[in-house]
């Protein structure tokens, strides 16, 4: 009996030393894409911009070293050096663009598929290029507040956002040619990107697990449609994987289902099917991994940052997660994973991301 209440006491103890730690203990979490939704353990993160190199054909030059930063925070770098690091995207993609092997995976026609994605705002000459699963949600609102359809960010409802019939964002495709034309001229043009693989990950929990927008044609009408062409054991009954996501992505073919997918393929598409970035010169092309300090370059070198304010960012949400790639490309064949590559090649060189050898190989 005396060891029964000895040990009783010891557990007591524990308890209350496990409940005293805790108020010193801090959990990190990661917040999913465009600052909402379920939180995840964010685990072991680098910066992109430390994944990010240029082809050997475009000319080194000495530009801030963002590329070895702290997790959450952003290296004080002036605006003068920062206008250096943008100068060096737009040349990569002016010397991507021009080389002649990579034609294939670099350009494409401007068509109306490519023109329902990029958004007008006439009366401050912006034009952006939606990619989404890149925090595009925020730059609408930003739009949406410059448009005069709300007076700040606050006040705009989340279901209005995506709403295109309320959220007062015009497409350029709603234009006649020569006002297009005038338009990608004369416009501030931007885009933003981020790593595709990681972009690709993204869009599978956001559309296929969590779901947070309640559409269900993802799970009841593209989820069936890809199991039953790519899932390989078919007595298995976990639903669409991401393994099967992979390769229909990375299918030469995939072209047949995207058409039956419509316009829902945005959000795994191609920067290049998407924004058409060696067709339409763009005036600066954010990355989302760097986005503490691009989004208010942008808003500046658009000539508006006196008029709105990007969204607070929370701590964490723009870091790249190599752990968390490597485990969803976990058990994926590198057949798989090349195929996938050779498809999204042409947006790692673009845009400077380093081809991931460490999926490849």
């Amino acid at each position: 009996m005396r060891h029964h209440w000895l040990l009783l006491g010891a557990c007591g103890w524990v308890l209350l030393i496990l409940m005293f730690a805790s108020k010193f203990i801090n959990f990190s979490f990661r917040i999913p894409d465009d600052y909402g939704g379920k939180p995840e353990p964010l685990g072991w993160t680098v910066i992109a911009t430390g994944d990010v190199e240029s082809p050997s054909q475009v000319p080194k030059r000495k530009i801030p070293d963002t590329e070895h930063q702290l997790a959450g925070s952003v290296v004080a770098v002036d605006e003068q050096d920062w206008q250096a690091v943008h100068t060096e995207r737009l040349d990569l993609i002016s010397n991507v663009c021009g080389n002649a092997s990579v034609k294939n995976l670099t350009h494409t026609t401007v068509n109306k598929f490519v023109l329902d994605r990029i958004f007008v705002c006439d009366k401050h000459k912006i034009l952006f290029c939606q990619t989404p699963k890149v925090g595009n949600t925020q730059w609408k609102k930003v739009l949406i507040v410059l448009n005069g359809a709300f007076s700040s960010i606050d006040e705009i409802p989340e279901n209005v956002v995506h709403d295109h019939e309320k959220n007062g964002l015009p497409r350029l495709s709603a234009l006649t040619e020569p006002e297009i034309a005038k338009r990608l001229g004369t416009y501030f043009k931007f885009l933003i990107v981020r790593d595709p693989f990681e972009r690709l990950i993204s869009a599978f929990k956001d559309k296929f697990l969590y779901n947070p927008r309640f559409e269900p044609w993802y799970k009841h009408d593209i989820a069936p449609a890809i199991i039953r062409k790519y899932k390989k054991n078919r007595l298995e009954t976990k639903g669409l994987q991401f393994e099967d996501f992979v390769r229909y992505l990375g299918d030469p073919n995939h072209m047949r289902l995207d058409r039956q997918f419509g316009d829902h393929i945005i959000h795994w598409v191609t920067y290049v099917e998407l924004c058409a970035p060696c067709e339409i010169k763009y005036s600066v092309i954010g990355h989302h991994e760097s986005l503490e300090r691009d989004a208010p370059f942008i808003l500046k070198a658009a000539g508006i940052d006196h008029l709105v304010s990007y969204p607070t960012i929370p701590p964490g949400i723009t870091l790249y997660n190599k752990t968390k790639v490597e485990q969803y490309f976990s058990g994926i064949s590198k057949r798989d994973i090349r195929r996938l590559y050779a498809r999204f090649q042409g947006d790692f060189e673009l845009f400077g991301y380093k081809k991931p050898d460490f999926l490849l190989n």
